[in-house]
């Protein structure tokens, strides 16, 4: 993934009004992200614990959508494995949900996935960030089609919270 820009994080976002983007919270270090090992932009609010944002290419522009974790403060020890990138945490993983942009949003219609808490899944699939023991599983796929796998999954549930 390229680099990004504070301003073209913050026109990304679909299920929220500018006024909110201009709000949120974008991160501090976005110059030491290790961008070619990122397949997304994805970071927790550090002010709201229960807000997650996450921003993806999309052809020749990037889609991002915030969501909620209502477990934010949960210290869940099962064991779970994230739907996005298949690594298994304990505790690691929350449900995170995306509130579907316009009318269908303010109707309350929003879209959910189990995902790694920390939304780091391009680190966890490159090995860049260990899950603990038994957090990334024996697979015959490669490096580069578990990537894939990670990205379609990706932007399936990003195409669900646009559809």
């Amino acid at each position: 993934m390229n680099p990004l820009t504070e301003r073209e994080i913050r026109s990304a976002f679909v299920n929220c009004t500018k006024g909110e983007a201009k709000r949120l919270h974008v991160p501090r270090d976005l110059a030491d992200r290790p961008w070619g090992d990122l397949d997304f932009l994805g970071w927790r609010d550090p002010q709201a614990p229960d807000r997650a944002y996450l921003v993806m290419p999309s052809g020749e522009r990037h889609v991002g959508v915030q969501l909620r974790s209502s477990d934010a403060g949960s210290s869940q020890t099962r064991r779970s494995m994230c739907s996005m990138c298949v690594t298994v945490h304990t505790g690691g993983v929350r449900l995170l949900v995306a509130p579907k942009p316009g009318k269908a949003g303010k109707q309350g219609n929003s879209v959910g996935a189990y995902m790694c808490g920390d939304l780091a899944c391009s680190l966890y699939v490159r090995g860049k960030k260990d899950a603990g023991v038994g957090g990334r599983l024996r697979e015959s796929l490669t490096l580069e089609e578990q990537i894939h796998r990670t990205v379609t999954n990706l932007a399936a549930f990003i195409g669900r919270v646009t559809a």
